[in-house]
């Protein structure tokens, strides 16, 4: 699939080609949308925008994201989609039940292939490093999945850049399929580990980045501008005290300011913000409403000058 309106960026040195703009199941489908229909017609606009990699995880909404995306995905050819999970946060109260040992791996990749009702992933990720399993265990386990074609490339996700570097070590050494994609956080308020650690990485060994929270958990969009629309930050603690404080208040004011400007919303720009950088191979969008695709689609066609992203950066140092 092509779409004239949609950019299409390599993931990495892989032959494999992402649309910038990308679709997730975070906190949306499956856990705030249960809606089969509307959860379809989202994605259905999505996959007419051009939006071909849909990222997921079975640990969201435990394990309902995978389903019900999997029955809205069921209607598009697979060869046109790029699809992805997780493997990480524990599944259950079992022992095993969680982490990158080969036991989790192996019976994880099998449950989530078997909700989304597909054979095969494109992308399958370790969700966060895992101290309590020896790496190679990991790796050996993923390089098996690749070697008999369950997922066709294994990526990281918000791992350190000493992290991806000694996993290429290792792969290097053995001979092993290498992590081709890592997941970060990256937006106008979480920058500096993205920028100073793990973009540097994974353009020396050659990596993909796909990001996640584009707008901080929608923060960035200025919905949060009264103290009486908190609505889901109110719930998400640690993100309300890292996100709601006084100072943050007023670089959201001037943001507003610099959007007005332009003629866009501020969700636009901090969409266009994080695909203006080189090493990003695309943006994962999260939305509730075909509305909201319909603003966040639109960020395709803007673009920021080098001067408006200085100023930007300025603005939240």
């Amino acid at each position: 699939m092509s779409h004239p309106q949609m950019q299409y960026r390599s993931l990495g040195k892989s032959g494999l080609k992402v649309s910038m703009l990308s679709l997730g199941g975070w906190t949306t489908f499956g856990g705030s949308v249960t809606d089969l229909p509307l959860v379809k017609a989202i994605h259905r606009r999505a996959f007419d925008a051009g939006v071909n990699f849909f990222d997921n995880a079975d640990v969201y909404a435990k394990g309902e994201s995978e389903k019900i995306v999997g029955k809205a995905l069921a209607e598009f050819p697979r060869h046109e989609l790029v699809l992805s999970s997780k493997v990480f946060w524990p599944m259950s109260e079992d022992v095993n039940d969680k982490g990158l040992s080969r036991k989790h791996i192996m019976e994880s990749v099998h449950a989530s292939l078997k909700r989304m009702g597909t054979d095969y992933f494109d992308l399958y990720f370790c969700h966060r490093f895992d101290p309590e399993t020896p790496l190679l265990e990991t790796i050996r386990a993923m390089d098996d999945l690749v070697r008999q074609g369950k997922i066709l490339y294994w990526g990281t996700s918000e791992w350190t850049g000493a992290q991806l570097r000694e996993a290429h070590r290792i792969c290097d050494e053995g001979g092993y399929y290498k992590p081709q994609v890592e997941q970060p956080q990256y937006n106008l308020m979480v920058r500096q580990k993205f920028e100073e650690d793990v973009a540097p990485a994974a353009r020396e060994l050659g990596m993909g980045l796909v990001t996640w929270s584009p707008m901080a958990s929608g923060f960035l969009s200025g919905k949060y501008d009264r103290p009486d629309e908190l609505g889901r930050l109110q719930q998400i603690n640690w993100l309300k005290n890292e996100y709601v404080t006084k100072a943050n208040q007023e670089k959201m004011a001037e943001f507003k300011k610099f959007a007005e400007k332009k003629g866009i919303t501020r969700g636009q720009i901090a969409i266009a913000y994080v695909a203006a950088h080189a090493d990003v191979s695309s943006v994962i969008l999260g939305v509730t409403s075909l509305e909201q695709l319909e603003k966040n689609l639109a960020s395709a066609k803007a673009s920021l000058s080098a001067e408006e992203i200085r100023s930007l950066k300025e603005l939240f140092r």
